[in-house]
């Protein structure tokens, strides 16, 4: 009886250990970071393309978009989730953050103080992401109007609030391969970047799985709104006709093929997309409509 009590116990402690491994925040080696030296001028594109102020600026009308004092809502099946303060804020924003900290936010979902951030944060596809253009946003941002506003709290029960359970999270569904691959033309292959790393769509167009993991055989698809109102349109797949004019023209004015005008969170992604280059935003069409014939 001893012999199998002292085995369940060094069968449990070794589950244990590596559970702990498992879910351990994993951080991009120190040396990255290190080569990189930032430039605040192409950072704005990156900050265009990512879509930042889109969650992170101020929640009152008319806020500016480069004061990034974070607030705006989150509603899931997990719990709410609240937008923290991005600002340069050395108390309450980012403002005391060095730039490996800063890369290891975004790219692996890891905050300073070496825990994990919780999946809202579209790290999984910004770690598809160039970390120069990541270093070049560090570099902007930190150009950025500073804040004190202080972040919120997120509004989670158990036991989404224990964070080092996103650790498995992480392993199940955070992957840095392209979702959509073969032969691409050069102007596709740019659309990918734009459209799966900075510009994360399928963080909104892709239906997820019961934990959260994003359903890659239904890609661009469309999903379930995740606050459980209304859904959000497909932009791939059968349900989908628009044409690489229509898509760019979209970015570029928020004008639908059928003259609508776009609403909602998207109102926001194309008051920052919008301002790119018109062929960045024809690279993006052409890669939807490749995406759709995957």
């Amino acid at each position: 009886m001893k012999r199998a009590a002292y085995l369940v116990l060094a069968l449990g402690l070794l589950g244990g250990a590596a559970a702990w491994f498992v879910t351990r925040p994993v951080t991009l080696p120190a040396t990255v970071s290190a080569r990189l030296g930032g430039d605040a001028q192409a950072g704005e594109r990156i900050f265009l393309a990512g879509g930042c102020a889109s969650c992170h600026m101020g929640t009152e009308d008319g806020a500016d978009h480069k004061v990034l004092r974070g607030g705006a809502e989150f509603q899931t099946q997990f719990g709410t989730f609240y937008a923290p303060n991005i600002s340069p804020d050395p108390d309450h924003g980012i403002g005391g953050w060095t730039q490996a900290e800063f890369l290891n936010a975004v790219m692996r979902g890891v905050s300073p103080a070496g825990q994990h951030y919780y999946p809202a944060f579209p790290y999984a596809s910004y770690a598809k992401a160039d970390p120069q253009d990541m270093a070049d946003l560090y570099a902007y941002m930190m150009t950025l109007p500073a804040d004190a506003t202080p972040s919120r709290a997120h509004d989670l029960g158990f036991p989404f609030n224990i964070r080092r359970s996103v650790g498995v999270w992480k392993a199940l569904f955070v992957d840095h391969d392209w979702v959509v691959t073969g032969d691409l033309t050069a102007q596709e292959t740019e659309g990918r970047y734009l459209a799966e790393a900075l510009a994360h769509c399928a963080e909104c167009h892709t239906p997820r799985n019961a934990l959260g993991g994003i359903d890659t055989a239904r890609w661009l698809q469309g999903a379930p709104n995740p606050s459980g109102s209304g859904r959000i349109p497909p932009i791939a797949g059968e349900a989908f006709s628009w044409s690489a004019f229509d898509i760019s023209a979209y970015l570029e004015s928020g004008f639908t093929p059928s003259f609508d005008v776009a609403g909602g969170s998207m109102a926001k992604v194309i008051a920052n997309l919008g301002q790119l280059d018109k062929p960045e935003l024809d690279a993006i069409a052409a890669y939807i409509l490749r995406a759709g014939r995957e």
